[in-house]
């Protein structure tokens, strides 16, 4: 067994803080991780864990051999991009995952591009505005709107979104124009919200005077596809809070409205994630590079 298989064994099962769940996203056993770091440990001459039956604890040692190897594989990853970039012989299947609007709109009209680039890449496109775990679904990169929840994740952020709430002009007629967040809440508006399982926040972040506020919205409709938000509005049937670059055209066109513009909606992070694992592999490492590329300056506005 290699001794850089054995390293980046470690780095999982530190940075996952579980030989199982390291196993999962190397795709060995956990008898082959357990052998990995027990071979690690004993070229080296230390614990690098404590382990009990209920717990994994890295030692001081492991602590300060983790800083020094993830160097190692940072190295040896620019190494490989280096190579691959001179090459161009990238091969084999990258597992992408995108919310539903950013996939349609940005990630898939650039993937026929890149791959005529790399004619021996194949790319699998799941699209979804649920979150989405990179380890058990087996992603190797994941674009995202808003902040990870799991720290373990590598992120490379590729820009700040500008967000507006938006109505029709019919929805308006009826029930009026809401000046500011305030006007959202008790049930006088119709508030169009976001939703899947396992989402927790029914809360709107507006800039005040004061700064950002969470303002917590309510309505009747809710939905796990923010398309369906937007086709929602667009028929008169409530407020929705959009990125910009997702309804550039309906605002251009007059068919939604800006609304409660006293307290603008505040922006959201667009990020990719990725394992540490993943972010090894050149060809994810470019696709990401492509896509920023080509879609950075689309979703600012």
């Amino acid at each position: 067994m290699s001794y850089i298989d054995n390293i980046r064994t470690f780095v999982r099962v530190y940075e996952l803080g579980s030989m199982s769940a390291a196993g999962r996203d190397l795709r060995i056993s956990p008898a082959v991780t357990s052998s990995r770091i027990s071979q690690l440990e004993e070229h080296l001459g230390v614990r690098l864990f404590q382990r009990t039956t209920r717990s994994l604890t890295p030692t001081e040692q492991g602590k300060s051999f983790y800083r020094g190897a993830t160097d190692i594989l940072e190295a040896i990853e620019g190494a490989e991009a280096q190579i691959a970039n001179i090459t161009e012989n990238l091969r084999g299947s990258l597992y992408v995952a995108a919310p539903l609007g950013v996939g349609r709109r940005l990630i898939a009209p650039q993937v026929p591009a890149f791959l005529e680039d790399y004619p021996e890449v194949s790319v699998r496109l799941r699209l979804t505005d649920r979150k989405v775990d990179l380890t058990t679904e087996g992603l190797d990169l994941a674009f995202f709107l808003g902040q990870p929840e799991d720290s373990t994740l590598r992120i490379r952020k590729i820009a700040d979104v500008p967000r507006v709430l938006c109505a029709a002009p019919d929805y308006i007629a009826r029930r009026g124009m809401p000046e500011s967040g305030e006007d959202l809440l008790d049930g006088k508006h119709e508030c169009l919200s976001l939703r899947f399982p396992g989402a927790t926040e029914f809360q709107w972040l507006l800039s005040t005077e004061n700064g950002p506020k969470r303002f917590r919205v309510s309505g009747r409709y809710e939905c796990d596809d923010g398309d369906v938000l937007t086709d929602w509005a667009l028929a008169g049937q409530g407020v929705a809070l959009k990125p910009i670059f997702e309804i550039a055209d309906h605002l251009a066109s007059g068919a939604l409205v800006p609304v409660a513009t006293k307290t603008p909606p505040e922006p959201v992070q667009m990020a990719c994630l990725f394992t540490h694992r993943r972010r090894q592999d050149p060809k994810t490492r470019l696709f990401m590079e492509f896509m920023i590329e080509r879609i950075a300056g689309k979703v600012r506005g």
